[in-house]
């Protein structure tokens, strides 16, 4: 073997086809164009990975393993802000992932231990099984939704041509309150961060009036001594 050759391992190949995804997207990943970043022909994956659809999950794996996952016992609310703060970030690198973790259809290791150890953080302090699982579902489609409306939202304002005077005039007369939300994120600073923070706030006051709720009803519920 030559000496600043690397074998090729299963790590290397999945680490390799995260960074083709990165730079080109789902549609472009071929078992070919892997091998060719690898340095190696298409047939010596096989020796590491079944097939394209095992290497996908490998990579959903190594993805669902970014994310950090907090103690088991940490307060509730700081638990599931601090896991969708880490799966926001993790997903901005790695944005083409939302489809594929959720087109799985069986969950593998990493993925069950994740969310095995989310709803035991929850169960851990009062939720029942129910809410658990509404409250990792509702966060997860604001954290995914949140993603996605960030990356297209940088992009298209990356590509936007300047206006004439008589175009903004014109934007004016037909989107009054488009162009009022404009010039209000202009001069308070829009932000993506300040944004997300705001919205699960508002999902975690909800699910903390409805864990209330939920106490209250047990409470009346439970026997008197």
């Amino acid at each position: 073997m030559p000496p600043n050759k690397q074998p090729l391992t299963q790590q290397r190949i999945t680490t390799a086809a995260i960074a083709l995804l990165d730079q080109s997207g789902v549609g472009a990943l071929t078992m070919r164009r892997l091998g060719g970043k690898l340095g190696v022909e298409a047939m010596s994956l096989y020796k590491h990975v079944a097939n394209k659809d095992q290497l996908l999950a490998d990579v959903v794996e190594h993805i669902i393993s970014e994310i950090r996952v907090p103690d088991a016992h940490e307060n509730w609310r700081k638990a599931i802000h601090d896991r969708a703060q880490s799966a926001r970030e993790v997903l901005t690198r790695h944005p083409w992932a939302i489809g594929l973790m959720e087109s799985r259809a069986t969950a593998l290791p990493a993925t069950r231990t994740y969310l095995d150890r989310m709803l035991g953080i929850l169960r851990n302090n009062g939720f029942t099984i129910e809410h658990a699982a509404s409250t990792l579902w509702l966060t997860d489609s604001f954290v995914y939704g949140h993603v996605i409306q960030e990356i297209n939202l940088t992009s298209s304002v990356s590509e936007q041509v300047p206006e004439t005077v008589d175009t903004a005039r014109g934007e004016t007369l037909m989107y009054p309150n488009l162009v009022a939300l404009e010039k209000y994120s202009q001069e308070n600073s829009f932000s993506f961060d300040t944004q997300f923070t705001q919205g699960l706030d508002s999902i975690l006051n909800a699910v903390e009036v409805r864990l209330r709720g939920n106490s209250s009803e047990r409470e009346l519920e439970s026997p008197s001594p």
